[in-house]
């Protein structure tokens, strides 16, 4: 399958987070799924380290708009790039060619990645697939926009979301979640 990673270009190499990623990347590729992510530093560059150096592949989605901003190429650990000229073409390009999504702590960035993600799985414009979000602090943000859109957020919708607290526990989910799909054609 391909797994889009979605998470913060703040961490360093060193760092828990960075560390979180990599083994990330290493157990995605272990299993044999490819991994897609932004292309960047971070996270970005973290899970496709992890992914690269377990002999799988990860592929970039970088765009122009970001490195106007930023400058910056794609990560060294890229085996493929794929570039686009917007953010919003980045965007559906991480969207639409993965088949499901994981999402580690990030900012604004990694938020809308995870949003939209979600509201296309919300009005089925793509097809189900998991959204799995690691760590307590997307399950706190969730939480509280629950309580306090309630009525505005049914429980259809809230369930398309899988919270983990950890990598291990993300990657349990999904091999559980594939299983599922494997077995409900």
């Amino acid at each position: 399958m391909n797994i889009s990673v979605f998470g913060g270009a703040q961490p360093r190499a060193g760092e828990l987070a960075y560390e979180e990623a990599y083994r990330l990347g290493r157990m995605l590729a272990e299993r044999g799924h490819v991994v897609i992510n932004g292309g960047y530093m971070g996270t970005m560059e973290a899970v496709s380290r992890g992914a690269a150096e377990a002999g799988g592949r990860a592929i970039g989605v970088t765009c122009d708009e970001i490195e106007q901003w930023r400058p910056s190429g794609k990560n060294p650990w890229v085996s493929e790039e794929r570039r686009q000229k917007t953010l919003l073409e980045r965007l559906r390009v991480l969207i639409e060619h993965s088949d499901a999504a994981i999402g580690l702590p990030g900012g604004p960035g990694t938020l809308t990645e995870i949003a939209l993600f979600w509201n296309t799985l919300i009005v089925r414009s793509s097809l189900q697939k998991p959204l799995i979000l690691v760590g307590e602090g997307w399950e706190s943000v969730f939480e509280r926009f629950f309580e306090v859109f309630d009525r505005y957020v049914p429980a259809s919708q809230r369930a398309l979301l899988h919270f983990a607290s950890s990598v291990d526990e993300a990657i349990n989910i999904l091999d559980g979640l594939s299983r599922k799909q494997l077995a409900d054609p």
